[in-house]
């Protein structure tokens, strides 16, 4: 692997994983205030009691992308997460574009970092 490219793939998940570090503490910072931006729009998506339960997910599933051996399950984990959330968006008429942005960036990083993951679409000899 390149020099270029490790580094290129370490600076993007460096930067996904402070996103989403930022994003789950927010959550859990404010899972006890009801006047919170983010708990009233968790509350709007039906989502209400469930913040702890996706704030946990995200962290848990961002430290696995971070750390190079699990990066592929990592990228799965926070794949589906993201798709919740595009789909989610998607219900409520609200702008799903960067989700969709951040989702493809992780499995760009993903593959910088870990370019076998996808050798299973390799066509066989």
């Amino acid at each position: 692997m390149s020099k270029t490219r490790k580094i290129a793939g370490w600076v993007l998940a460096s930067l996904l994983f402070a996103l989403l570090l930022m994003s789950g503490v927010m959550k859990i910072l404010a899972s006890g205030s009801s006047d919170s931006e983010v708990v009233k729009s968790i509350i709007k998506y039906g989502l209400e009691g469930k913040i702890i339960l996706i704030a946990t997910g995200e962290l848990v599933s961002a430290l696995l992308f971070l750390i190079p051996k699990t990066s592929s399950l990592g990228t799965l984990l926070l794949s589906s997460h993201f798709g919740g959330a595009i789909a989610t968006h998607m219900e409520h008429g609200e702008a799903y574009f960067p989700v969709v942005v951040i989702l493809l960036l992780m499995w760009v990083t993903n593959y910088l970092r870990n370019p076998e993951m996808l050798s299973s679409f390799k066509r066989k000899k």
